[in-house]
């Protein structure tokens, strides 16, 4: 056994040291390689980082009320009657000025983009005092939060720095409203930094909503006391409702999108991969044909067909890991962290988020790398085990 790994290391190190003589297709296949690897990640980190935006918004301990049937909160209704019977629920948990629920109303508005100026939807989110408490991650980072009664809104800090006209102090005009931005805020990187928030009863009455509203946002006693709430909201006859951690509601938010990335990225990297297949299958038949009689050489002295396969195959995976680890480092340098907004299609509303290039997916962009070095290497492996020793020898 000894003998036969020697025999691989003393074959892989002719290889290794031979790649000068074919550095032109070595450099070929380790670049394609290291393209699918930085494609791969680059996308799916999109995917993961929008997915960690909307999975930050919430938390164990806090529920979302919609209306029964309803999917987000575009398509829900609740009337003032029945928020203040989810307020009173038992399992909410209660502050110094009452219960810690916050009934809100959802609008998309229209605001330019400052990379592009072209427009885009924005949530405008009507909100109760209660809500910086039902949010524990909510922080004003800048001015301060608005004023109940009055014209005044706070912005998320995604959204002020995605969008044109919404620094502290300036005035926003909607339609035939005008709010004066006096805060920013931040919410530990969740959705909530992509919206533009005001009070619930001035954004009913420039909307002419009334006393309806979209959603009621709870904060519970602890996660435990989700069953009590959830049972007392659900059951109660004179409302028609379902509750949801906020958590898993926007997990649920956050599949559609998620998943066409993560389809599309597969999908791209899957054609790039099978052309970075043949270039690993031309790089290593072409370092089969200049070590011929090399490898003739070492059969003639009692090397065997086993030693030269996981030779050659092990020259492939060095290529193949070299050229992932430069793709994984470009992807991981050029976007891990890099701030950008899309429209999340289940809200029809621009969300605001970064792309996260996580270790996962790091050590999977290397792993496509390997099936690569391993397609690529197998057929040469088998041909350079199978050359005619006598034939080959004649060469010399």
């Amino acid at each position: 056994m000894l003998n036969w790994f020697s025999q691989v290391a003393s074959v892989t190190q002719f290889g290794i040291l031979s790649v000068s003589q074919r550095l032109g297709s070595v450099l070929a296949a380790a670049f394609g390689i290291a393209g699918v690897v930085g494609v791969l990640v680059s996308v799916l980190s999109m995917a993961v980082g929008f997915k960690q935006a909307m999975i930050a918004s919430g938390s164990e301990d806090s529920a979302i009320v919609l209306r029964s049937g309803a999917d987000n909160e575009m398509s829900s209704g609740l009337g003032q009657a029945e928020t203040r019977l989810i307020a009173d629920a038992p399992g909410l948990a209660r502050g110094t000025a009452g219960p810690l629920s916050s009934a809100e109303l959802f609008v998309i508005i229209n605001l330019p983009k400052r990379s592009s100026g072209t427009d885009a939807n924005v949530p405008l989110r009507g909100v109760e005092q209660a809500a910086f408490q039902v949010r524990e991650k909510l922080k004003i980072v800048q001015g301060r939060a608005f004023e109940g009664g009055k014209n005044e809104v706070v912005v998320g800090i995604g959204a002020a720095q995605e969008f044109k006209g919404l620094d502290v102090g300036n005035k926003l005009q909607v339609g035939r409203n005008e709010w004066t931005v006096v805060g920013i805020f931040s919410a530990g990187g969740g959705s909530s930094e992509s919206e533009v928030w005001t009070d619930a009863t001035v954004l009913q009455g420039a909307y002419h909503r009334g006393n309806s509203f979209q959603s009621v946002y709870a904060k519970l006693i602890s996660p435990a006391a989700f069953l009590q709430f959830s049972n007392a909201v659900s059951t109660d006859p004179r409302l028609n409702v379902k509750v949801m951690r906020q958590t898993t509601y926007f997990a649920e938010q956050s599949t559609m999108l998620t998943t066409l990335i993560t389809t599309l990225g597969v999908l791209i990297a899957s054609l790039m991969a099978i052309g970075a297949i043949f270039g690993a299958l031309n790089t290593m038949y072409n370092s089969v044909s200049t070590r011929t009689r090399e490898i003739a050489t070492l059969r003639a002295l009692g090397f065997g067909s086993g030693a030269v396969i996981a030779s050659v195959m092990l020259e492939s995976l060095v290529v193949a890991v070299a050229g992932g680890a430069v793709g994984a480092a470009i992807a991981y340098l050029a976007f891990n962290g890099f701030h950008t907004g899309t429209v999340n299609w289940q809200s029809f509303s621009q969300v605001t988020f970064a792309f996260a290039v996580t270790p996962q997916l790091l050590l999977g962009g290397m792993f496509w790398a390997i099936f690569i070095g391993l397609g690529g290497g197998l057929f040469p492996a088998i041909r350079a085990a199978r050359l005619p020793i006598a034939a080959a020898l004649r060469q010399l």
